[in-house]
């Protein structure tokens, strides 16, 4: 059998995708806070839907984020776990890559940003250019690091560029150009991972939460 991949992103929704050669598998879920319970379920569904089961699959691909800590994280340790499990690697792309990609025959030329849902009234952005010249799965070029920001902060300049995710959606007023491009698809994410692999580029699970989370111990609260 070929590469079989599991591919699972929580950094915005829970999307969870099986790739099987040319055939896929993809199923998600729009509750942004039931990613514990939807995880393991969309994962023995996909792979039944598939035609394969856990030993069959090769590769495991996560989405880094950054997202909000919570939910950002079963993801990833769900990801880790099944790899551990299996004795399969484990591969982790940055999320906002992913819908950037997706954002990529929308925007088409040029650059453009992707803005995610921070919570606490920020966004999670990164700011991209499309490249004709880099293969078509992995055609989004990221100019700046991810970072966390109050939309009001971003330069005006960065506000006013075609913008992917839920930013222009909770803030449509600072974000005026749209791209009809919401939540991360686990099937993109797994393209770009192939993709950066068949180009030997490595990619660790790496989680950018970008922050502290909000529930803390006393003696995390403490650190400085």
């Amino acid at each position: 059998m070929s590469r079989v991949v599991l591919a699972i992103d929580t950094s915005t929704s829970v999307s969870v995708a099986v790739s099987a050669g040319p055939d896929w598998a993809l199923g998600g879920s729009d509750d942004p806070r039931g990613h514990t319970e939807s995880v393991a379920p969309l994962i023995h569904d996909l792979l039944g839907r598939a035609g394969v089961t856990p030993a069959d699959v090769t590769d495991v691909v996560v989405g880094n984020g950054p997202g909000p800590f919570t939910g950002l994280r079963v993801g990833i340790v769900s990801g880790l776990v099944f790899a551990h499990a299996r004795g399969v690697p484990v591969h982790g792309v940055c999320s906002l890559d992913a819908l950037a990609q997706q954002a990529v025959e929308q925007v088409r030329e040029g650059e453009f940003l992707v803005a995610t849902d921070a919570r606490r009234k920020e966004v999670y952005w990164a700011r991209y250019r499309v490249d004709p010249d880099r293969p078509e799965q992995d055609r989004a070029v990221r100019l700046t690091d991810p970072a966390v920001a109050r939309p009001a902060d971003l330069p005006d300049e960065v506000r006013s560029l075609p913008t992917a995710g839920r930013g222009p959606v909770l803030y449509p007023e600072l974000f005026p150009q749209p791209v009809d491009v919401l939540d991360v698809s686990a099937g993109v994410l797994c393209v770009v991972a192939l993709q950066r692999l068949d180009a030997g580029v490595d990619l660790p699970v790496e989680p950018l939460y970008l922050r502290r989370p909000d529930a803390l111990t006393t003696a995390e609260r403490a650190k400085p």
